[in-house]
C-alpha cells in the first residue's frame, strides 16, 4: 500500500491491451524491440482473458530481454522523433524503487474512477524523456508503454497486489508491505537486476489505471482517524489528524501497531522520556492505547492489524 504524501506519480499494473497496443501502433522504437509477431498475437487473442495473459507476457518479456544495443539505439530514435515532434519534458521524476513487482495494498481519499489517472499519449511521451535522462539507455524507459500511469493527491493511495508490476516515479508517499523476504527489480534503478526471475513471476493480468486506486473511510467510532483496510488479513493502516490542543487517545487494539509520525508534535503524559515529532516512529503493544498532549497540529499513520 503506497499513501500519497504529496503529489504522487507512479506506474501499477499493466494497461489495458487495447492502450498497449495503441503504443505499438504509435511507438515504432517500440515495436521493433517487442516485434511485430508477438504483437499480432496479442491482438488478436484479446477476446480470451487467459491468451491475453499469456500472449501479454511474451510481449513484455521479449521487450524486457531485449539486446542492450538494440534499447539504447531505440531509445536514442525516440527521444530525437519525440523532441522533433516538439515534445517536451514533463513533471521530472526521482529516484523510486525501480521497476518491482509489489506485495501490498493501497487506499485513496475520496477517489471515483478515472480520478487521478493520467490519461492520454502526451504525459507518457512527456515522461519518457525525463526517465530516459535520469536513466538513460535503460529498458525500463520502455516500461511506461505498458503499465498504468497513475498520479495520486494527499491521502490517495494505491493498492499493489502480490506480484504486481510497479515503480514510484516522484513525491513521497507512506509504503507498507506484508512480510517478504524477495524485492525483485528490472529496470530504473543502479540496483541489482534480475530480469528473468520478474518476468516469469508478474500478474500478467490487464486493467485500467483507476483500477488501482483504493478508497478509504472514516472510522466510525474516531472522527480523527480515516481506515485504509485493504482486503487482505496482513495490515491496515489508520490515518490520525489531530489540532493542536487537543486531547487524544491512540485505542487500543487486538494486534501490535506502528506509529508513524509525518507531522505536528505531541507529549505522552505519564512517559516524560517520549515526545513525538516529524520522523518519530512508535511500537505499540497490543491491547494498549496511548494517550497524547498534541502541542502542535498532529498527522501520523498506524500500520496494524485489524483482527
Amino acid at each position: 500500500m503506497a499513501i500519497a504524501l504529496t503529489p504522487f506519480r507512479g506506474l501499477c499494473g499493466f494497461r489495458p491491451v487495447q492502450e498497449i497496443l495503441d503504443f505499438l501502433s504509435d511507438v515504432p522504437e517500440l515495436l521493433a524491440l517487442v516485434g511485430p509477431d508477438s504483437v499480432q498475437d496479442l491482438r488478436s487473442g484479446a477476446s480470451d482473458p487467459d491468451q491475453t495473459r499469456v500472449n501479454l507476457k511474451n510481449c513484455f518479456s521479449r521487450m524486457m530481454r531485449s539486446n542492450r544495443d538494440d534499447v539504447q539505439t531505440q531509445l536514442r530514435r525516440l527521444e530525437q522523433r519525440l523532441r522533433g515532434e516538439g515534445v517536451s519534458p514533463g513533471e521530472g521524476v526521482s529516484p523510486g524503487e525501480g521497476v518491482s513487482p509489489g506485495e501490498g495494498v493501497s487506499p485513496g481519499e475520496g477517489v471515483s474512477p478515472g480520478e487521478g489517472v493520467s490519461e492520454g499519449v502526451s504525459p507518457v511521451k512527456k515522461l519518457l524523456l525525463d526517465l530516459h535522462a535520469q536513466f538513460p539507455g535503460d529498458i525500463g524507459c520502455f516500461c511506461i508503454f505498458f503499465l498504468n500511469l497513475v498520479e495520486l493527491q494527499p491521502g490517495q493511495a494505491m493498492f499493489l497486489r502480490a506480484n504486481e508490476i510497479h515503480a514510484y516515479l516522484s513525491g513521497d508517499c507512506v509504503e507498507v508491505m506484508a512480510c517478504s523476504d524477495n524485492t525483485v527489480r528490472a529496470g530504473l534503478t543502479p540496483k541489482f537486476l534480475d530480469v528473468e526471475t520478474l518476468c516469469s513471476m508478474l500478474d500478467y493480468s490487464p486493467g485500467p489505471a483507476h483500477s488501482k486506486l483504493f478508497p478509504c473511510r472514516r472510522d466510525d467510532h474516531d472522527p480523527n482517524a480515516t481506515l485504509y483496510d485493504p482486503p487482505i488479513d496482513d495490515f491496515s493502516v489508520i490515518r490520525i489528524q489531530v489540532p493542536e490542543g487537543a486531547p487524544y487517545t491512540v485505542a487500543a487494539l487486538d494486534s501490535g501497531s506502528i506509529l508513524l509520525v509525518v507531522s505536528g508534535s505531541a507529549r505522552c503524559p505519564g512517559h516524560d522520556d517520549i515526545t513525538l515529532r516529524r520522523g518519530s516512529v512508535l511500537f505499540l503493544s497490543a491491547n494498549h492505547s496511548l494517550p497524547l498532549e498534541v502541542t502542535s497540529s498532529l498527522e501520523l499513520f498506524r500500520a496494524c492489524c485489524l483482527l
